[in-house]
């Protein structure tokens, strides 16, 4: 059938043929949709990026008095409009009543993040405009962020440093700082004692409780081995538990140091509250800070969310272990899934006889692609943690046994996972990028006389490196991402333990670990308070497409690089 609306003589333009013939509706519906697409990523990107950046911005805290004479004290965090109930309605005084009427029906209400959780069991109120009386700023209130338990806001009733009660106002401020520093070291100190050394004693502790496990293992209880390793077993015992007391004596020491730093604040209900200076993460008067003030409050919180452990059921604090165990996974992730995809894939190109069982293969692992990932997590579970796993824990770690060493969930096993999940994307990558290279570089290396292997070696698989960096560098992005698998096969709310320290092997691949996928699940929907957990959602988001990001593009890079090398023909 002729699409056009007339025979177009030869040399004639076309410019009187119909759009359709043109295919410009076409041309036009697939431009719209590509600038659609990219106008939602922007869109997206704008949400976290924003969202992310201001989460950490101190703000003022406004006291407002309800119409009931009710106080209530916080910073605002947002604001919207909705259609009150006809209950709500009822308890609104005549002139506000009318100004919803104007206004269709919808009024305006403010989220305030009051903190004193510990107190109220809330730390966010909403706050409806028609129901306040007052605003103001009080000057002398102050923001407390604590170890525990969440924000505190209010105002310092009395202070105790070193057992003598000060409640002067002049240079007040200068003094709680000097003071919370020494506090906040004290307490640095304790956190070295119990998660440091007293932890090595622990694990010492454990080696010898193992060690005698293995001779009564390999000897029995009755032989002459296991009663001299159990009296050595018992002399070293005694050595470090008098070790152990020493430290939790320095510890309790230093506890009692601490005690005698504390604060009596007041919330702006009137309740009272006392804190010990070691237990406030920082504290500022909001309503006074300068510019400069709030910029050093803004990029302590950035640090503390870089370098430090979470703390408040992951909802404050930082990210460390979990950016750490993102890295470690991916690498693991990315060592892992390069052999076998480049290996099948050079197989099934360069040396598989094409035919049915190879059209087969290649299907199969299209078809492997489009599988939920969560299969592959139940496969990882079954597969590695507890047949692999269980194999290697009664093999080579009886002596721990039922305790498992290797058959649970770990990061070893996380890695592997994913990369049986996104070794399809590398195969099918490699592959394309074998085909790319022409084919008379092939049948001329082989007429100078090289073999088939070392035409591969020099000539194909250098000039296919870009394309096989570009299929490692879809896996490593897809694979940083996925959090269904993980939560099978290793990741875990808490884990401030390093895969790497300083006790032997000092590589621990079958150590649980964090990671920032996984973080954003359990903030955003399985903290005690979706309010509380939102910002720590989007600032974690905003780090995890960093660092993806960052990930991509040093890959990217050296991806070109070889690009440019490879095409100008320097072998």
């Amino acid at each position: 059938m002729n699409l056009l609306k007339k025979p177009v003589k030869s040399g004639e333009s076309f410019k009187n043929t119909s759009m359709a013939a043109r295919g410009e509706p076409a041309l036009w519906t697939m431009g719209g949709t590509l600038a659609l697409g990219v106008l939602m990523i922007i869109a997206f990107l704008i949400l976290v990026v924003w969202n992310g950046i201001i989460t950490f911005y101190p703000g003022g805290i406004e006291q407002i008095i309800l119409n009931d004479g009710s106080m209530i004290a916080g910073e605002i965090r947002r604001s919207e409009s909705y259609r009150p109930s006809d209950d709500i309605l009822k308890t609104v005084n005549t002139e506000w009543k009318e100004k919803i009427r104007r206004n269709k029906g919808v009024a305006e209400r403010t989220l305030f993040k009051t903190g004193n959780y510990d107190l109220y069991n809330e730390d966010f109120k909403w706050v409806d405009e028609f129901n306040i009386r007052e605003r103001t700023n009080p000057e002398n209130i102050y923001y407390f962020e604590r170890v525990e338990w969440g924000p505190f806001i209010g105002f310092i009733e009395k202070v105790e440093l070193g057992g003598r009660t000060d409640i002067r106002p002049e240079n007040l401020a200068d003094r709680l700082e000097s003071e919370h520093e020494k506090a906040v070291e004290r307490r640095q100190k304790i956190g070295v004692i119990e998660k440091k050394k007293i932890s090595d004693i622990n694990h010492s502790l454990e080696e010898e409780r193992l060690e005698l496990k293995r001779v009564e293992l390999a000897e029995g209880v009755d032989s002459d081995p296991y009663r001299e390793a159990k009296q050595a077993y018992q002399e070293k015992t005694e050595t470090l538990m008098a070790k152990y007391k020493k430290l939790q004596d320095e510890a309790e020491n230093l506890k009692q140091e601490n005690s005698q730093f504390k604060l009596t604040l007041k919330e702006i209900g009137g309740q009272k509250k006392t804190l010990l200076l070691s237990e406030i993460v920082r504290f500022y008067a909001a309503n006074q800070l300068s510019l400069l003030d709030k910029l050093g409050v803004y990029f302590s919180r950035w640090l503390e969310f870089l370098t430090a452990e979470p703390r408040e059921a992951n909802t404050e604090g930082g990210v460390m272990p979990a950016i750490f165990g993102t890295l470690t996974m991916t690498l693991l992730l990315v060592m892992a899934v390069a052999p076998f995809g480049v290996v099948a894939a050079l197989y099934l190109r360069e040396y598989a006889k094409q035919g049915h069982l190879v059209s087969v293969v290649r299907i199969s692992v299209n078809n492997l692609a489009g599988v939920p990932s969560i299969v592959y997590g139940v496969f990882g579970l079954g597969f590695f943690a507890y047949t692999i796993g269980g194999s290697i824990d009664t093999l080579f770690y009886p002596e721990k046994l039922p305790n498992p060493t290797f058959g649970t969930g770990g990061l070893l096993w996380a890695s592997l996972t994913l990369a049986l999940l996104t070794v399809p994307v590398v195969i099918v990558a490699t592959e394309e990028a074998l085909a790319a290279v022409p084919q008379s570089l092939r049948e001329g290396s082989l007429a100078c006389g090289a073999s088939k292997w070392q035409t591969i070696k020099n000539i194909v698989i250098p000039k296919a490196l870009p394309g096989i960096l570009t299929g490692l560098i879809l896996a490593m992005a897809r694979g940083a991402g996925e959090v269904a698998p993980l939560m099978l096969v290793g990741v875990v709310k808490m884990a401030p333990e390093l895969p790497f320290d300083g006790y032997f092997p000092f590589v621990h691949l079958e150590r649980s670990f964090m990671h920032l996928g996984f973080h954003i699940f359990d903030v955003g929907f399985q903290s005690r308070n979706a309010e509380a957990g939102k910002p720590m959602v989007f600032v974690t988001t905003l780090l995890l497409i960093t660092l993806v990001a960052v990930m991509n593009a040093v890959s990217i890079h050296i991806r070109n690089r070889l690009n440019r090398r490879f095409s100008a023909g320097h072998f």
